[in-house]
């Protein structure tokens, strides 16, 4: 326990100043962590970084990081987010037949894949910090989500009885689950009274229990491959704690929501 709260302090001390302050230390930032993230996937399917995979799959996920801002880059070459995935699908194709099927089209999809998880949910930890108010969504993303993992944890250990999904994480209860909405719900309200998100509180209420919920799916999803490919942590970059993906697996899938939902 000791580890893990000297961990978690050491990485909100070095996450909230970054997150204040923006720009682009906060792009450098979010490339690293997002790199890291890939590196411990293609690690559980024995993907070396530095394979011809690896690289590729690297450079993918940088395009895709790319902030709206510095969009120019690809219009000054005439193409696209989506023409730069198409043509990294083909590459990746063709590396199966280079490679004479060592590396096959399972380990293609299941790169394509972990790249777009990856990628897209920590480009919209980019676009959330830079839009208006930006910067209390992202305050709000994140205790809103250390609330309902705080509640569903608490709450499951003090009543939980039914299992939520017993046969990807053994632990969680449907008590929990909803003990962690409720948490998280206070949260909004308490964003509602001290801050400006310049949404209604009907808004807000949907927000916060749609963004939980897909939270906690976002946590199952990662417990669900964690448990296909046999490992406890993702990584080992936060002591106690683990990896990049089990910090932020909840988040990568609230980022992309509160754009594609237009909460935002």
């Amino acid at each position: 326990m000791k580890q893990r709260s000297i961990s978690a302090v050491v990485f909100v001390a070095i996450l909230l100043p970054i997150v204040i302050f923006g720009g682009l230390p906060l792009t450098v930032f979010t490339y690293i962590i997002a790199t890291v993230g890939l590196y411990e996937l293609l690690k559980m399917r024995h993907l070396h970084i530095w394979s011809v995979p690896g690289v590729l799959s690297t450079l993918l996920l940088w395009t895709i990081l790319l902030p709206a801002e510095y969009q120019y880059i690809l219009t000054n070459w005439n193409s696209s987010r989506f023409d730069i995935i198409i043509l990294f699908l083909f590459l990746f194709l063709t590396y199966t037949v280079v490679s004479k099927n060592k590396f096959h089209f399972d380990d293609a999809g299941f790169v394509i894949l972990s790249v777009l998880y990856i990628g897209v949910g920590f480009h919209f930890f980019i676009e959330t910090r830079f839009a208006d108010n930006g910067l209390i969504f992202i305050f709000y993303s994140l205790f809103l989500m250390w609330a309902t993992d705080s509640g569903a944890y608490l709450i499951g250990k003090a009543i939980g009885k039914r299992k939520l999904w017993p046969e990807i994480s053994p632990n969680k209860t449907i008590e929990g689950s909803l003990g962690g909405v409720v948490c998280a719900l206070i949260v909004a309200i308490l964003f509602m009274v001290f801050t400006d998100l310049n949404i209604s509180a009907v808004q807000l209420i949907v927000m916060t229990v749609v963004l939980s919920v897909f939270g906690q799916v976002g946590d199952l999803a990662e417990s669900a491959f964690k448990r296909h490919y046999r490992v406890k942590d993702s990584g080992k970059i936060m002591p106690g704690h683990g990896g990049v993906l089990d910090r932020f697996d909840s988040l990568l899938f609230v980022w992309p929501l509160i754009h594609l939902l237009h909460f935002i």
